[in-house]
């Protein structure tokens, strides 16, 4: 308990300090909040993370290059895919590898089917909070089916380790593509029902307009970028301001709000689920296009062969054990790059001193910059709206704090 002092000096308030996680089924993660409450509004908050830190970075700098990808598959494990090409991506530019555009198609639809994976957990969960279960239920029948897919193209579904750097492990089968062609087919029109249950509930609106908000002034400030930014009202996506994956060849919209509150962010995450569709339609169609058989580039130096030609080609078996043993030739470098992850802009900055691991790495994590400001968010508001706060932020725990 603490005291507040009212004007005369023999009234006192009494406030309650209340401990929100770390391990609080409603803080969607393992992190804590300590917040000071008087009665049901808030009046501090302190966020504390570092109970699930499992320091990636510094192991990913003993680790191989090719050998990375398992840990950045668990940093934000809700749109895993698009967190591996990242680090892909940005090897290959340290070692200036041109995919071909195949495999660049072939990204994008996958890293479009996570980032529709991503933002059906978000609103659904963010149904549940608010009390609406239904939505929930039928989303989490459309994340499944994207599991599907990924599960018949390498065998896994949430952590999936199947890019590389140069491309993927395998090429897409018949068997993914007609799955994926049925998914296409069907989600349009459960997510419009799942859009009539929540758009225009008076209920839903209540507890999500002008909560947890936050100006487009503030949200920079703070570094936001992704879904919680577009929502303050800025227009800024790392697909279009710096595309990469040929990403410049595709026609979307980005989608933009205007209050920054919990409302406009399930808005906003919405209308990119259907810009991730209209992509995937488009990176289909141009894939198709494109001679079979191509799923990574010709970089034998750094791509890991298939383990049939290690056992019967003395040529690869000598690039697979240059690669694994690290007698490959790694470029002294430093480099940054960026893709647009589930949360917002996804960054990875390598410094290369040669040798087979990178010398230094940091992962720029949106939910760790995001999060910053969720206690200035929730300042004044009652209990119940700092957990839908939470959870239209959409905060990982573990890339908060990986």
């Amino acid at each position: 308990m603490a005291h507040i002092q009212l004007g005369d000096d023999s009234l006192e308030k009494e406030t309650t300090t209340l401990n929100l996680g770390p391990t609080h089924p409603a803080t969607h993660g393992v992190f804590q909040n300590v917040l000071e409450m008087d009665g049901e509004k808030i009046l501090s908050a302190e966020s504390t993370i570092g109970y699930i830190h499992r320091a990636f970075e510094k192991i990913a700098e003993h680790r191989p290059y090719y050998q990375i990808t398992p840990l950045t598959d668990r940093m934000n494990y809700c749109s895993s895919p698009i967190n591996n090409f990242g680090w892909h991506l940005t090897v290959e530019k340290l070692l200036n590898i041109e995919t071909p555009k195949r495999v660049d198609y072939m990204r994008i639809i996958i890293m479009e089917l996570a980032r529709i994976s991503d933002h059906l957990i978000c609103n659904g969960i963010l149904g549940v909070d608010t009390g609406a279960f239904t939505g929930f239920l039928y989303l989490m029948q459309e994340r499944e089916k994207i599991y599907e897919i990924y599960e018949e193209i390498c065998g896994a579904r949430l952590t999936t380790n199947f890019g590389r750097v140069g491309g993927f492990e395998r090429d897409f089968n018949d068997k993914s593509i007609a799955k994926l062609k049925k998914f296409l087919n069907e989600f349009p029109a459960i997510m419009k029902s799942f859009e009539s249950l929540f758009d225009r509930n008076r209920i839903f609106i209540d507890r999500t307009r002008d909560v947890g908000p936050i100006s487009a002034e503030d949200a920079l400030n703070y570094g936001f970028t992704g879904p919680c930014l577009r929502a303050a009202g800025v227009d800024y996506d790392v697909r279009a301001m710096n595309p990469y994956s040929s990403y410049q060849e595709f026609e979307f919209e980005v989608p933009v709000g205007t209050q920054g509150d919990t409302y406009d962010r399930y808005l906003v995450r919405n209308a990119e689920i259907w810009q991730s569709v209209r992509l995937i339609e488009q990176a289909l169609a141009k894939f198709e296009k494109e001679p079979k058989g191509i799923y990574h580039a010709d970089v034998p130096e750094f791509y890991l062969p298939p383990k049939e030609n290690v056992y019967n080609n003395m040529e690869a078996l000598i690039y697979h054990f240059k690669i694994v043993m690290g007698e490959v030739d790694i470029p002294k470098a430093e480099v940054y790059h960026s893709v647009e992850g589930g949360n917002g802009e996804l960054g990875f900055y390598l410094i290369s001193e040669g040798g087979r691991s990178p010398f230094r790495l940091h992962f720029r994590r949106p939910c760790f910059i995001i999060y910053q400001a969720f206690s200035e968010m929730v300042k004044g508001q009652l209990l119940s709206d700092a957990i839908v706060t939470m959870s239209s932020l959409n905060v990982i725990a573990g890339e908060l704090d990986a």
